[in-house]
């Protein structure tokens, strides 16, 4: 059924003209990473980097076009930007193809990498990645309530989800309504005094997004590029977890000012937290600081506390990479419960130890921003 309906929408898009080159944009080349499962059908469309704007009819077209073929119930189209043809190169003949997988160009900081195209969100003061190299340690909470803090101290505040397979924020900020849109440009959602864009405000909340690469690449590029963020002091980046697609995206078109890694304390995620230490280096991303989560337990009967996870370990991690360590955190079920209520603590309950916790570090972290020169990064290659 998959092939077969991949193959239906395939012949639907015959209908759908380049704009550019003419004829339609299969013939083209232009449909990429094209996928059916269970009626959800998925694809990007390639276009060139300086007119991606103005091919966003474009891709509304191939959408409409995909979710009216018999059997699909559901169709997602994103814009994936590709290397402008530069014309024949001295000695050889022939359109230049994409950019090589791991091929980085040198010789163009502070611009993006070569053939990158200008570097995204030129009207954020800092942008700041929150990373962490495993999942569930609690990495999205902590970006969100670092967000509202800073937000709190009066600075003007941008949240974004790069975690295309597995958004939070809808949930986090009880948000659930799809934001706005004036002409081809998307109007971020306000909550808790910062603006946010997730992936999860754009898809049904059910919807597995069964992307490739480019597909994430393009989703992140638009999410930045297309999205009405004006002017903020400092955008706050929940990264997915791990050292993947998102990551390089993020650090390739975006001046990031820094990274901060969030671990619990136990080996196995030290080890992971490392990698991701390790990871931002290798880009030429400084790293802010590291932050233990679930550091330890409070019972919310009698107030005794229990190192679930063992202590310590997050800020003797930090320690051996010479990377400061920002605080700690508690694993304590208030956190989860406004979380998941959407209602983060250091908004919904400021006078709280843990509130003020995440006040701190997120204090602590301008301060080190204010010292901190944002630049392109530059890609090293073993």
């Amino acid at each position: 059924m998959g092939e077969s309906l991949v193959e239906a929408v395939r012949q639907a898009l015959l209908t759908v003209r380049d704009p550019v080159g003419g004829g339609n944009v299969v013939e083209a080349g232009l449909v990429q990473g094209l996928t059916a499962r269970d009626g959800l059908v998925q694809f990007a469309i390639a276009v060139p980097r300086e007119r991606a704007r103005e091919m966003e009819p474009l891709r509304q077209a191939a959408e409409r076009a995909a979710a009216g073929v018999p059997g699909v119930l559901s169709a997602t189209v994103v814009l994936t930007a590709h290397r402008a043809d530069p014309g024949p190169k001295p000695g050889g003949a022939g359109r230049a193809g994409p950019p090589a997988a791991g091929g980085h160009g040198h010789g163009h900081a502070p611009k993006a990498p070569a053939g990158q195209g200008a570097m995204l969100l030129p009207d954020v003061g800092k942008i700041v990645a929150v990373a962490s190299g495993k999942g569930g340690v609690g990495k999205s909470t902590t970006a969100v309530n670092l967000a509202v803090a800073l937000a709190a101290q009066g600075l003007r505040v941008g949240l974004l989800d790069a975690d295309i397979y597995g958004p939070s924020l809808p949930q986090m900020l009880g948000a659930q309504e799809k934001p706005r849109t004036e002409g081809n440009t998307i109007i971020p959602l306000q909550r808790w005094g910062l603006k946010a864009m997730s992936i999860g405000f754009l898809v049904d909340a059910e919807t597995p997004m069964i992307w490739r690469g480019p597909m994430v690449m393009g989703a992140l590029e638009q999410m930045m590029g297309q999205v009405a963020w004006g002017a903020l002091d400092i955008m706050v980046v929940d990264m997915p977890p791990g050292t993947g697609d998102a990551q390089l995206t993020m650090s390739q078109r975006v001046p990031l000012a820094g990274a901060v890694i969030v671990s619990t304390p136990q080996d196995v995620a030290l080890l992971d937290a490392r990698r991701g230490v390790r990871m931002f280096e290798k880009v030429n991303v400084p790293v802010l600081g590291v932050i233990e989560n679930m550091s330890y337990y409070c019972c919310p009967k009698c107030g005794d506390r229990a190192d679930i996870f063992g202590h310590g370990g997050a800020r003797a991690e930090a320690a051996k990479m010479g990377v400061e360590f920002l605080g700690e955190l508690p694993l304590k079920i208030d956190i989860r419960l406004l979380a998941d209520a959407g209602t983060p603590i250091v908004a919904a309950r400021p006078e709280t130890e843990e509130a003020q916790a995440y006040r701190r570090i997120a204090a602590r972290l301008w301060d080190k921003l204010q010292g901190a020169g944002a630049t392109a990064p530059r890609f090293v290659v073993e």
